[in-house]
């Protein structure tokens, strides 16, 4: 009890510090605007191991004790062309949270490489994201806020085949963190879908090409007038760099998933930012969208024309940028495509469309069902899977289309909060390779397994992933 006691002391007194920072950013950046900090329990061996097992969950945070020790490994030395980078949560919630490596090539598909830990656990490992030069890899932390610790992990990945953790930081006003876009200079733009105690507003952190955060948007009077009328959860997020424009999308407060919870607040909204100034133009409104988790703009589409997935409607919704809204603010928003009713309330819908902009593919975590739609002609929506087949995945979530346009990578896996939580979806946590057929529809054929290499951490769990495709030396890739 009296170790509890402690624990719920000092948990009690970091949140009450979080309260107490603003929600609102300095009009100028903060040359300085992050912390990195070790554990609050320092690990001493024999005292603080059997802590977490004593200490009953806590309403919303948990005891900040420090991670297992990891588990020995023994890599590969084959250098394969392409490269799938998982970033993965240790099962029991105990051991650190980690980077797994993983050949794509044909010839060793499903060949372990390598691993690099990162210093905590509990983070629930989210998105994961590349700089341009493919040097650095950044993976956030969904719940890092409940144990106190950093949210957003730098990986040095200058050697492809050995992965090793760089770094760690933490937004002052933000927490929560989810899509990640890399900047042309260096350096990346990062949805947090929450402030710093999981409530709305979110914000867009940027950092440099140092990966210190330099900034945490909006700044502005009038954009944070903005964020502070309505909820503002960012989790989508897409840029066109040409066009001077970001579009982020709203899915829910974060808070509201952890017990004791009145019920799970969906957002039903999009911010239309100018890129140069990070400032947000209008809110973009998809009436009863019910949780709009992903935004895409699509390649080469002359009305940089953007796609949106609404969780509640099961629906794919297109936004016009620079047509005027019903509202008669800049930003349209009109139905394109209804997936049909076994895609409503199925907590989540993300996507990713080639680079030829013909297709887009949607995972629909729930159902266990992956859609494949053909989105050359706009006016004429084609889907080209059966939304009746029962296809070999359990709880697909996150997917990314591989640099060579060839295949999709997709994880078996999106957020089990435990008994902490109202969110536990099932799960097979496996990554699972997918051709794609000329036509654009699919071929499900390889799968890497998460379960079995990993029962020493509790099982892995694979929330997302990178692929490197070094087949051309002279004009590698990296998505």
């Amino acid at each position: 009890m009296a170790i509890q006691k402690l624990l719920s002391l000092t948990v009690l007194g970091c949140i009450v510090a979080s309260s107490l920072a603003s929600p609102v950013p300095e009009a100028e950046p903060d040359p300085i605007p992050q912390i990195s900090l070790p554990p609050l329990i320092p690990s001493v061996p024999g005292f603080t191991d059997p802590i977490g097992t004593l200490v009953p969950p806590l309403p919303v945070l948990q005891p900040p004790t420090p991670a297992k020790p990891s588990p020995p490994f023994v890599g590969s030395d084959i250098k394969p062309k392409k490269i799938g980078y998982f970033w993965t949560g240790a099962g029991d919630n105990d051991h650190k949270d980690f980077l797994a490596a993983y050949s794509l090539d044909d010839d060793t598909f499903g060949t372990f490489l390598w691993l690099a830990d990162v210093p905590t656990s509990g983070n629930s490992p989210h998105h994961l994201g590349s700089t341009k030069d493919g040097k650095t890899l950044v993976g956030g932390g969904l719940l890092s806020l409940l144990k106190q610790q950093d949210t957003a992990f730098y990986f040095d990945v200058s050697n492809p085949y050995r992965p090793a953790f760089k770094k760690s930081n933490r937004a002052l006003t933000a927490a929560v963190t989810d899509e990640i876009r890399a900047k042309p200079d260096g350096g990346f733009l990062i949805t947090y879908m929450g402030s710093a105690a999981g409530t709305s507003p979110g914000r867009l952190v940027e950092t440099n090409n140092n990966f210190d955060i330099i900034a945490q948007h909006p700044q502005d009077a009038a954009s944070n007038a903005n964020i502070l009328a309505e909820n503002f959860n960012p989790h989508g997020l897409s840029i066109d760099f040409e066009k001077n424009l970001i579009l982020t999308s709203d899915y829910i407060v974060p808070l509201s998933i952890l017990k004791p919870s009145l019920g799970i607040i969906r957002d039903n909204t999009l911010r239309l930012w100018n890129l140069a100034s990070r400032s947000i133009i209008s809110t973009i409104t998809i009436p009863d969208g019910g949780g709009i988790q992903d935004v895409k703009f699509i390649p080469g589409n002359p009305d940089s024309a953007v796609l949106a997935t609404a969780v509640h409607l099961g629906q794919v919704w297109i936004i016009y940028p620079f047509k005027t809204g019903d509202n008669g603010k800049q930003g349209k928003a009109e139905l394109l495509y209804d997936l049909g009713p076994k895609a409503r309330d199925t907590t989540a819908i993300y996507s990713d469309i080639t680079q030829d902009g013909k297709f887009i593919y949607l995972t629909i975590t729930t159902a266990n069902h992956i859609a494949a739609l053909d989105i050359s002609n706009l006016s004429n929506v084609k889907r080209l899977d059966n939304p009746d087949e029962t296809q070999p995945t359990i709880g697909p979530h996150y997917i990314k289309v591989t640099p060579d346009q060839k295949h999709i990578v997709v994880t078996d896996y999106f957020v089990q909060t435990g008994e902490i939580g109202l969110i536990n979806t099932p799960a097979d946590f496996k990554a699972l390779y997918i051709d794609i057929n000329p036509n654009g529809s699919l071929h499900f054929n390889r799968s890497i397994d998460f379960t079995g290499p990993y029962t020493n951490r509790g099982g892995g769990k694979p929330h997302s992933a990178v692929v490197f495709d070094l087949t051309d030396p002279a004009h590698p890739y990296y998505y």
